[in-house]
């Protein structure tokens, strides 16, 4: 402290104001929650604040994290991403390759049939397969599965009609 300047500290900050009382820690656990029909443990009647907040403010919410710190959220129970969680078991690859395999094969089947009717029946199978997976509960992708079935389905019709059209409109060539 300088002389002439009671009360405050040469670089501006305050001293504590009750010597008796303990710091509060921002990374200390919050003070637990009495639990039901026991007596509150900070003496207070009932009805009062238990922990020396006003009002109108939740005692047990959360407390701010200091600054530059991250805030914590519980888990969502959301998938865990890439590299983890491995064990949990949705393997949705069946369902997803059976779907680009249907889209393919309309697409083949309309300028390539002897490419589109196989990557067609490709589709159904890896869509059955999904759709098995999905109802043994370890695939979580019912509709790319099912989007399989009915892409690669159309892909084989689409195929076989291209492929019959392409031999009728060439079997008029080799008659001349």
């Amino acid at each position: 402290m300088q002389p002439g300047y009671p009360g405050q500290d040469p670089y501006g900050q305050q001293p504590n104001q009750d010597p008796t009382a303990q710091p509060h820690d921002p990374y200390a656990q919050p003070p637990q929650a009495p639990q039901y029909g026991q007596q509150p443990t900070s003496g207070q009647p009932y009805g009062q604040p238990t922990s020396g907040q006003p009002y109108g403010q939740d005692p047990y919410a959360q407390q701010q994290q200091p600054y530059g710190a991250a805030p914590q959220y519980p888990a969502a129970g959301y998938p865990a991403g890439p590299g983890q969680g491995q064990g949990q078991g949705q393997n949705n690859t069946m369902g997803l390759i059976g779907m680009i395999v249907g889209i393919a094969s309309i697409v083949l089947g309309l300028c390539c049939p002897l490419l589109g009717v196989p990557a067609g029946i490709v589709g159904i199978v890896l869509g059955v397969m999904g759709q098995k997976k999905v109802q043994a509960g370890e695939a979580s992708n019912p509709g790319q599965a099912k989007a399989a079935l009915i892409c690669g389905g159309v892909g084989v019709v689409v195929g076989i009609i291209s492929a019959i059209a392409g031999a009728a409109i060439n079997m008029g060539n080799f008659g001349s």
